[in-house]
């Protein structure tokens, strides 16, 4: 999608970066586990891209969104998807912080089966959430953003976005 704000053009970015990282996650765990949890020094090296992914990328953008962005949602009456959007970044990070020690334990070689088996369960689910929530951004925040903020709000969020 074309989206006509730097906000929406900034998230969407983030979203289709992600989605990619999500996606090689995703096969990477399902390849591992047909193959009966191999831990290859790629499967370390992308453990440790998604635990960068947990750390920085989660928080900022969910952080962002909640203080700048739903509570402008709200005020122009759209409270009930700045609600469900909410709620869906409290259920991602609760995964999120079980699965970053995790993820950095595998990216150290320090994992044994029983967490391999934990980490491919919870990174699958995260992969599961974090898709069918972007795609809701996707489809319902970033449009509404483009109507609802004007050229000088779009300016001075995308540059505070930008230095966080």
């Amino acid at each position: 999608m074309n989206f006509r704000r730097q906000v929406s053009h900034a998230l969407d970015e983030e979203h289709r970066t992600n989605l990619d990282l999500l996606g090689r996650v995703e096969q990477a765990f399902a390849r591992a586990h047909r193959s009966g949890g191999a831990r290859e020094p790629e499967l370390a090296k992308l453990a440790a891209s998604f635990a960068r992914h947990i750390e920085q990328d989660i928080g900022r953008h969910f952080d962002f969104e909640e203080r700048e962005l739903f509570p402008r949602l709200e005020a122009a009456g759209e409270g009930d998807i700045a609600g469900l959007l909410k709620e869906e970044h409290g259920a991602i990070r609760e995964v999120a912080a079980e699965l970053l020690p995790l993820a950095h334990a595998a990216a150290a070689g320090t994992l044994d089966d029983a967490g391999w088996d934990a980490l491919k369960r919870g990174a699958l689910e995260m992969v599961e959430r974090q898709v069918a929530h972007i795609q809701k951004e996707t489809m319902a925040l970033l449009p509404m953003l483009d109507d609802l903020l004007d050229d000088d709000t779009d300016r001075e969020l995308s540059m505070s976005y930008a230095a966080t």
